[in-house]
């Protein structure tokens, strides 16, 4: 079956960034000169995603503008002769199908596939959290989907992490000498990682797993865990992959060093910017 639905989660806080976040969410913070949540959405709209539901919260009202017609706007750019910034401001809600959803249930990764799991019944798709960015040459949704289409199992990106890092991330286990996972521990001690592979917000589910995560106890943090579903989908004998980025990295935008990192990144990919940013940077940070 193809793949034409993903699920965004975007109704965390994002105390970490507070005061910035207070009234703005998040996933509304700029790279450069676009929001964190427009990358992951022309991410997924690269790999072939066609319907794009956003599982938000009261205070996400700027996000949702975002992805709507702003006629006013477009009216003043066309007047002005601003064509390109124009077509760039009408390609935004022209990008895929949005939809809407509040969160209701347990503080945690898994409610926001539980909030939309009627929209998405009994067909795979795709699972992403809203502030965390891939920068591949090829979208890594792209490269997730091809392997979907290929192996037909669920699939979640992981990355190497430094060893002390461990703590704070899900770290697969994996079946010697290949990709299929056999364990996932959320934020074990630095003894009880199985390796330095994290996984991230980047997933392929299935209607069986959503199945699962409604049966499925909180777990750590009295919190509800997707990873919680996905060991008890493995240990019924299922196969469940874990996806390394191709040509890119993850980078994770919800503390102040790893935005700053972030938007550094994607600055100095930029052809109009790079020379003066390095320039600065080596005149600036000896």
């Amino acid at each position: 079956m193809k793949i034409k639905k993903a699920v965004v989660a975007v109704a965390g806080s994002g105390t970490r960034l507070l005061p910035a976040t207070k009234s703005m969410p998040k996933e509304m913070l700029p790279i450069v000169d676009k929001p964190i949540i427009q990358l992951v959405v022309e991410e997924l709209v690269e790999g072939g995603i066609e319907d794009i539901i956003l599982v938000t919260k009261w205070d996400k009202k700027p996000l949702e503008d975002h992805f709507d017609h702003n006629w006013a706007l477009a009216n003043e750019l066309k007047k002005a002769g601003k064509d390109k910034l124009w077509q760039q401001v009408k390609r935004i809600s022209e990008m895929a199908n949005f939809v809407y959803i509040r969160q209701k249930g347990p503080y945690g990764n898994g409610t926001p596939v539980l909030c939309a799991a009627n929209l998405v019944d009994d067909e795979p798709f795709v699972f992403v959290w809203g502030d965390d960015l891939v920068k591949s040459k090829v979208s890594f949704t792209k490269q997730m989907v091809k392997d979907y289409e290929k192996h037909g199992c669920p699939i979640i990106g992981v990355q190497e992490v430094p060893k002390e890092d461990v703590v704070r991330y899900g770290i697969v286990k994996l079946k010697k000498g290949t990709m299929e996972i056999e364990d996932i521990i959320e934020k074990p001690s630095i003894k009880e990682a199985p390796s330095r592979y994290a996984d991230f917000g980047r997933m392929i589910l299935n209607q069986e797993i959503i199945d699962i995560l409604r049966d499925t106890p909180l777990g750590k943090g009295n919190e509800l865990w997707i990873v919680d579903a996905i060991k008890t989908y493995v240990k019924r004998g299922n196969i469940f992959y874990a996806k390394k980025v191709e040509d890119g990295e993850w980078l994770t935008t919800g503390d102040p060093l790893n935005y700053l990192k972030a938007t550094l990144k994607y600055a100095l990919d930029r052809q109009d910017l790079k020379d003066d940013l390095k320039a600065f940077i080596s005149k600036n940070c000896k």
